[in-house]
């Protein structure tokens, strides 16, 4: 809740400062939306804005809020501690009852839930005439989206919407000129059959923002980009130069546009990143760079998943071993490169069987091993990954 005494002054503009709801102290750098633009409260907390009659607020750290005009306001601190659900999950009475059984019973109270799927399928009914055109509207599992963000809400659940970006099969097949080449000009296809989007085809950027905005609209709390990179493969063509500077200068002009137009939404903004990005200055040839990323989000979330460092890390050439290691040296060597603050971080940890090394399953103290590792490194809150969504209370308080 922001706690901003507000008051009208002269030129039609509002005053106010943003306050910690525990503490009462200032919250310096708090995000004020007014009349659909972004403003920042200063190292005292306080901010002056056009008048607008709805005000929206928020904090990396904090929860979002919206306000009317006048009154005093307050951000309460909030971490989400999330599950991931696919949208079959969500919308399945088993496993989603089997998720707010673990929310009523443990420390989570938050989950990540697909809203535009790997095979470029959008689970709610859209109003985007291309998705109704390229067949991305065959499986509406949602049939109305926005009781159930409010159901969720009510129960005290954080909703964030998980949107698959740059891997769109539908819109390819439909707009072949937008995909991604291989060196003999064919449509380039990943390991499951799959297109991809050209991140640099800025013409190809509206349709997912668009999507973005309409999930914002119906309510969730943060919109998270995934796969929001180019494909990790060889011998690839862009509309662009296949260089680092050309690549980053994708991905980053992509949520910088997607920041801007989901900024009258007041909502959190999140991007989902390779692991390994935290350990290389370059790209990694996927357009992922922390530095070059975080200005335009809340929260990046690396995933951490140690099964995913086949090489390991620097000491630890066997990383589902070290559990702890992994996931906290990974998040500080990310907030190296970035220079912003702990809090600006929610990696994804491993919740699933190791595929990589010895294939032991992922129980109690391999999660709560990652859990630690994140606490101790201060971000805000975790995001537990399971495929198949199947998920228990071991590992969690």
């Amino acid at each position: 809740m922001l706690a901003a005494s507000v008051t009208l002054t002269w030129g039609a503009l509002i005053s106010g400062t943003v306050l910690d709801k525990k503490t009462s102290k200032p919250i310096a750098n708090a995000i004020i939306i007014a009349q659909g633009k972004e403003y920042r409260s200063d190292s005292n907390g306080e901010f002056k804005v056009p008048a607008s009659s709805i005000i929206g607020v928020r904090a990396i750290g904090y929860e979002r809020k919206f306000y009317k005009s006048g009154g005093k306001m307050f951000l309460a601190p909030f971490q989400p501690k999330a599950l991931y659900l696919s949208s079959f999950g969500a919308t399945h009475g088993k496993i989603m009852g089997n998720a707010k059984e673990i929310i009523r019973n443990t420390e989570i109270n938050a989950l990540v839930i697909d809203i535009k799927m790997d095979r470029g399928q959008i689970a709610f009914s859209t109003s985007n005439p291309i998705a109704n055109k390229i067949g991305a509207q065959e499986l509406i599992l949602f049939k109305d989206i926005k009781k159930f963000t409010s159901e969720l809400r009510k129960e005290g659940i954080y909703s964030i919407a998980r949107i698959v970006t740059f891997k769109d099969t539908p819109l390819i097949t439909a707009y072949p000129h937008w995909g991604v080449r291989k060196s003999d000009g064919s449509l380039f296809k990943d390991k499951e059959g799959l297109y991809w989007i050209d991140p640099s085809r800025k013409e190809a950027w509206n349709y997912m923002i668009s999507i973005a905005e309409e999930t914002a609209k119906a309510g969730f709390d943060e919109i998270q980009f995934d796969y929001v990179r180019f494909p990790d493969a060889k011998g690839v063509k862009f509309s662009v130069e296949n260089t680092q500077a050309e690549r980053v200068k994708a991905i980053s002009g992509f949520l910088e546009t997607a920041r801007e137009r989901l900024t009258p939404y007041n909502v959190f903004i999140s991007a989902d990143i390779f692991g390994y990005v935290s350990w290389h200055n370059a790209d990694i040839e996927i357009g992922q760079r922390v530095d070059a990323l975080s200005p335009y989000v809340d929260y990046l979330s690396p995933m951490l998943y140690p099964s995913g460092f086949n090489a390991g890390i620097p000491g630890y050439p066997d990383p589902v071993k070290a559990n702890y290691e992994v996931v906290k040296q990974s998040l500080d060597k990310a907030l190296e490169k970035s220079g912003t603050s702990p809090l600006a971080y929610r990696p994804w940890l491993q919740a699933f069987r190791d595929y990589a090394f010895d294939r032991r399953i992922y129980g109690a103290k391999e999660i709560r091993e990652q859990i630690a590792a994140s606490e101790a490194f201060g971000s805000c809150g975790w995001i537990l990954w399971n495929p198949r969504n199947v998920y228990s209370t071991e590992g969690l308080k």
